[in-house]
């Protein structure tokens, strides 16, 4: 007999506390977007960024919320096919999450540009720029991620699954490596490290997404007063698990590179060695806790099946993430810039000194800001949409069941899933 899966609309039976989480995540990003106001108004001589850090912790957050929604967008692309029962459930749930950090980390950029109104100039598509190609990227991500979740809740609209899914995935990978490729081509800045920014932002994106993704899912699991299936969790824990390693392995290679050339041996003892809080924020934060920790929690494989090894491992990845970024980003404008090589210059700004940015309160609202609007979206969705598992049978706990799960019902009545 055919597989039975029923969806549910999440805060039906239990409203307060939906109300509850939608009134906090409300009221954060309320906060952010008065803070965001503030800084237009009042000049951004208020935060900690200057001439020489442009790039400060909103954007930090911006883009850790950019890569986690393409990430989760490239898990949700992908369960279909390879996540068997729960394929479809997490197209939904990750589809949707997907789009809600990507929304919560452009609110952050328009936030962060100080002129909102000049970001129309980027409108118009300049292949020659990344950021134009940004704005269409991220149009159409948006786009195909709202036709991919229509395919997969609507069943006149099952059939074009394969297709959309095939869009999501390439849409999402593509996002990933522009962004990557901001840094990597800015001639300015060598230490970003050229073209190995590219497949190192996708691998950082496919483990910000699918932590992201874990979360998401766990706590919908526990709203519900439901256990994590041990299989379904071991698979997501693996996924994890492997983004993180392959994020490991590209930063070490970045790093050696860095080392090999003698004109860059100095920018990488800065953010390795020399340079203050960013080697310790490195070590610590990015290697420590971002890599080392959810390794060892996931590496056993009995500690993958379990929830709370994943939902540890997620957060850890998550704040490494955003240790590794700030790093990258912050620490590579901070690195002395020799504009006239073998000449000394002196100056009000960019005279070959390391520059002294301590992140703003102010900075750090606009950041939550952003996710609490993503987490706002979300819960949203959640209460309007069909996308949380009412009854999960059997087969589908033990990832062994041959059919396809895609019943869409927000009742007790399930629909059989096709042959």
């Amino acid at each position: 007999m055919a597989a039975r899966i029923r969806y549910r609309y999440l805060g039906r039976e239990h409203p307060f506390q939906w109300l509850a989480a939608l009134a906090g995540a409300a009221l954060v990003a309320l906060g952010g977007a008065a803070t965001g106001l503030y800084l237009i108004t009042a000049g951004h001589h208020v935060t900690g960024m200057d001439n020489q850090v442009v790039w400060g912790l909103p954007h930090v957050f911006a883009i850790a919320l950019i890569l986690a929604g393409s990430g989760a967008f490239g898990i949700a692309a992908l369960a279909p096919r390879l996540a068997g029962p729960l394929g479809h459930p997490w197209g939904r749930l990750g589809t949707a999450a997907a789009i809600a950090l990507l929304l919560g980390g452009l609110a952050i950029l328009l936030l962060d540009l100080g002129s909102p109104q000049r970001i129309l100039a980027a409108v118009w598509l300049n292949p020659l720029s990344s950021f134009s190609r940004n704005i269409a990227l991220y149009t159409a991500f948006t786009a195909i991620a709202l036709i991919h979740l229509g395919a997969l809740i609507e069943p006149r609209m099952r059939r074009y699954v394969g297709i959309t899914g095939t869009l999501a995935a390439l849409v999402a990978l593509l996002l990933a490596l522009n962004v990557g490729s901001i840094f990597g081509m800015l001639g300015t800045r060598p230490v970003y490290g050229g073209a190995i920014m590219m497949p190192l932002f996708l691998a950082s994106a496919l483990a910000y997404g699918t932590a992201a993704f874990a979360l998401v899912w766990q706590a919908v699991l526990r709203s519900q007063g439901q256990a994590s299936p041990p299989a379904a969790t071991a698979w997501l824990a693996m996924a994890l698990l492997t983004s993180v390693i392959a994020t490991a392995a590209l930063l070490v290679l970045h790093f050696l590179t860095l080392l090999y050339q003698p004109d860059l041996q100095e920018a990488a003892r800065f953010l390795l060695i020399d340079g203050g809080a960013y080697p310790i924020l490195f070590w610590i934060g990015v290697v420590a806790i971002g890599i080392i920790t959810p390794t060892l929690l996931l590496l056993r494989r009995p500690a993958r099946a379990r929830g709370r090894a994943l939902v540890g491992a997620s957060g850890c990845v998550l704040a490494g993430g955003l240790a590794h970024l700030f790093v990258v980003i912050v620490g590579g404008q901070a690195i002395p810039l020799q504009i006239f090589p073998g000449r000394e210059v002196t100056g009000a700004g960019f005279d070959e000194e390391a520059a002294s940015y301590v992140p703003s309160a102010w900075e750090a609202l606009v950041g939550l800001g952003g996710v609490g609007l993503a987490l706002a979206i979300l819960l949203l969705a959640l209460r309007v949409l069909p996308l949380t598992v009412k009854h999960l049978p059997d087969e589908a706990r033990s990832m062994h069941a041959d059919s396809d799960p895609v019943t869409r019902s927000g009742s007790e009545a399930g629909e059989p899933a096709p042959s």
